[in-house]
């Protein structure tokens, strides 16, 4: 048998990438992976709050009832600036990190009003040991002088003029009723999340109450006192 002819071996050239191809590829491994990782820190830093809110809004025993109405979507507090008593300027997010519960009202304070801040306050001070994840917050709708009578209903209160016109575009009224007839709670983050009934009486207080417990016990794991 003939021996077979000797044949060229075939080969294929590839041309290799340049030095700037290599680079750019690199560059784009590089910020996808980075990108991967931020959304995979976002999420963990939101699982907990997440889950808090789940925990309380779907993860609950059949007949409970919440009494607070839920802000869907969220409104995060507004980048608006507000003058405290003594004339100091503070931007309104700068009271993060702590569960707050709001009245709004003018200055003169009239009788809802009082009955407003005397609820605010009887409901922090029911929650015992753990009313120091929450302020008070009274945000005052004028320019005009505070009543001294309120000086010691006040003490340890935040208490912070606001434009009204800035108030009626963050703060959300039930039909019918004025943002001063409700108290509202915003969460560490910043966000306000639910409204109490307008004209909240003592027994809707007391409801009111459960709903704060419930919501601090949800977000126990990632809330703190203090900012």
């Amino acid at each position: 048998m003939p021996a077979a002819a000797d044949e060229p071996l075939g080969l294929t050239v590839h041309s290799m990438p340049s030095p700037r191809q290599a680079l750019a590829g690199a560059e784009a491994r590089r910020t996808l992976q980075g990108r991967w990782k931020m959304l995979f820190v976002l999420l963990c830093c939101a699982a907990p709050v997440i889950a808090s809110y789940f925990t309380y809004y779907v993860v609950r025993p059949e007949g409970r009832s919440v009494y607070g109405e839920l802000i869907d979507p969220q409104r995060p507090l507004p980048g608006i600036e507000a003058i405290e008593p003594d004339g100091k300027v503070l931007r309104l997010p700068a009271l993060k990190g702590q569960w707050l519960l709001v009245a709004v009202a003018g200055a003169a304070c009239d009788a809802l009003c009082e009955q407003q801040l005397y609820l605010q306050r009887q409901l922090r001070e029911s929650l015992g040991r753990e009313k120091d994840r929450l302020d008070r917050v009274w945000l005052v709708s004028d320019d005009q002088p505070l009543p001294e009578r309120l000086a010691q209903g006040l003490r340890g209160a935040t208490v912070l003029r606001v434009p009204a016109a800035e108030l009626q575009k963050w703060l959300p009224a039930s039909a019918g009723h004025d943002v001063s007839e409700h108290l509202f709670v915003v969460d560490p983050l910043g966000n306000l999340m639910m409204r109490f009934p307008a004209r909240m009486d003592a027994a809707g207080a007391s409801r009111g109450k459960r709903d704060l417990d419930r919501l601090l016990r949800a977000s126990s794991s990632w809330d703190e006192a203090g900012r």
